[in-house]
């Protein structure tokens, strides 16, 4: 939550400069909303921010957020299969074993920005739809900045065209792979 004095930042993508400032406040542990390559998300540095991001969106200790990630950083992580290599980046989120033998919901976005984001801060982002736990998901900017203005320091502004339809969420811990949300990808190829 921010003080009464903080007034939040709204950003645009296209903007020289925006990727410094948003890895910059990410670095600080802030929450953020970002376009993605999908709808807008809630974002945080993986680690501490954890904390914050939960609070922001009143959400469960019991259901982890989706990381958004480079294929490296994907794949220090996860053990990533080579179909779901193969077809990265983009709006698939896959959810692997990961490297300490629970699970974890993980997508390379086919998004320059975020990548550029990704890069930069040397780390994977949790991202999470922008609303509060068990409400409806808020895809306009102008009404995630009036909902949210007063919980997160910036807003990214997106293209004109920025998404209404999240990532499609398939299960690649079992065999043949499960569907568990239909979305902006088609998985046909996938689910075999």
């Amino acid at each position: 939550m921010m003080s009464n004095s903080e007034e939040a930042q709204v950003l645009y993508r296209q903007v020289t400069g925006t990727v410094d400032k948003v890895v910059a406040l990410l670095q600080e542990d802030k929450v953020l909303v970002l376009p993605c390559d999908t709808i807008y998300g809630l974002c945080a540095k993986v680690g501490p921010a954890e904390e914050a991001l939960r609070n922001i969106k009143y959400r469960a200790e019991t259901k982890p957020f989706l990381l958004l990630a480079t294929l490296e950083q994907a794949k220090e992580l996860c053990t990533v299969p080579e179909d779901i290599e193969s077809v990265w980046p983009c709006s698939l989120t896959a959810i692997l074993w990961d490297k300490q033998g629970g699970k974890t919901a993980i997508r390379v976005p086919a998004d320059a920005f975020l990548q550029q984001v990704l890069t930069k801060l040397g780390k994977p982002i949790y991202s999470t739809s922008v609303n509060e736990s068990g409400y409806q998901t808020i895809t306009n900017i102008t009404d995630i900045i009036f909902a949210f203005k007063d919980r997160v320091p910036a807003f990214v502004v997106g293209s004109e065209k920025q998404g209404t339809v999240p990532s499609t969420l398939i299960d690649c811990t079992v065999h043949p792979y499960a569907l568990v949300r239909m979305g902006s990808y088609d998985a046909s190829n996938l689910l075999k």
